[in-house]
């Protein structure tokens, strides 16, 4: 007998009562657990979200307001820390950062883009102010991933970027009394009793869900004060200071770049999400591999770390949420605005 045509409605109607099949009272039992599961999934989208460090409270608000206007969620974020980095009282970011010990400013950057699954990235950057530009320039011009030192530099400038003094006086002063200070026996006079030595180790990162669930990440750092030169932290690696999945998160970080690295923590965030964790607990979870990876001479008498570590995170669904191995806050833009909240904690 040859086979009948099946019309729409026929066939609609065959799909419910096998869709309905699943609700029985048999069902589970020595049937496969895929049968009567939804075909589809959806997934509630919670933008426009931005995430960073407290610093960046600025830049959240301009960012969402960007997204909102349908913007790129990168183009947004870049347009978000440009603002520390340009701003020159700002001590850990671009212009105005504290310099490694021969009194050069080397910047790090990083980013990644959720649609398009490519990243750009930049180490010992040294005279361009605007680092996250540059890795976006990397990320859509070339198919490298990271530049370094000098030829990053020939890079930049290639692209229409101006070499441009780094050091403000309040900072290259900083720098000149770290150095008086560095030996009894060397030919510097040493400070003033009352005297400080300032020594930062900011960032700023920068995680962004838009409207339309496209997500990234972007971070830029003039690293650790005084640092040895050439020295490249977290900020500079894919996968450490900042990374992105589309389907799943975006995660950053600021702090001790050398713990994050240890444990790939921007990319171990965002698996923690992938996982099921909502992203204040990713964020915990990544400090106990931290603590876990921690060398005895950074850990104090009472098991405590000797060292700041924050991460920051939002997952698809635009939730979000930050913590720190010791008290700290971060910045958080949404439907509500702009506003700072408190880190979860591992050590109160």
């Amino acid at each position: 007998m040859a086979d009948e045509p099946i019309s729409r409605r026929s066939f609609l109607g065959t799909a419910g009562a096998v869709a309905g099949a699943s609700a029985l009272p048999h069902a589970g039992r020595g049937v496969p657990a895929w049968i009567g599961a939804p075909a589809v999934h959806t997934r509630r989208l919670g933008g426009p979200v931005a995430v960073c460090s407290s610093n960046g409270l600025r830049g959240v608000g301009l960012a969402v307001s960007l997204m909102t206007k349908g913007s790129d969620p990168l183009d947004a974020g870049i347009e978000g820390v440009k603002i520390q980095e340009l701003d020159p009282n700002d001590q850990s970011v671009g212009y105005g950062g504290l310099p490694n010990a021969d009194g050069v400013v080397q910047i790090d950057a990083s980013c990644m883009h959720g649609p398009t699954k490519r990243a750009g990235a930049v180490g010992a950057l040294e005279g361009i102010r605007t680092a996250s530009e540059v890795v976006r320039m990397i990320m859509k011009y070339t198919p490298h991933v990271m530049l370094v030192g000098q030829d990053a530099q020939r890079f930049a400038v290639e692209y229409g970027f101006k070499i441009e003094e780094m050091l403000t006086p309040a900072s290259r002063e900083a720098w000149l009394h770290w150095r008086a200070n560095l030996s009894k026996d060397d030919n510097y006079l040493d400070l003033k009793p009352n005297e400080k030595v300032a020594h930062t180790t900011g960032t700023c990162p920068m995680m962004l869900l838009a409207p339309n669930g496209d997500m990234a990440s972007v971070v830029t750092t003039s690293g650790l004060a005084w640092k040895v030169p050439g020295r490249v932290g977290d900020s500079g690696i894919v996968g450490a200071g900042q990374y992105t999945d589309n389907d799943v998160g975006s995660a950053g970080s600021t702090g001790l770049g050398e713990a994050n690295i240890m444990v790939a923590g921007g990319f171990q965030t965002v698996d923690h999400m992938r996982r099921g964790l909502a992203p204040k607990d990713a964020c915990l979870a990544t400090l106990k591999s931290v603590m876990a990876m921690t060398p005895p001479r950074l850990i104090d008498e009472r098991g405590r770390p000797r060292y700041q570590l924050q991460y920051y995170a939002v997952n698809k669904k635009g939730e979000y949420g930050a913590a720190a191995l010791t008290a700290s806050t971060f910045a958080v833009c949404d439907s509500k605005g702009s506003r700072t909240e408190d880190c979860a904690v591992m050590f109160s």
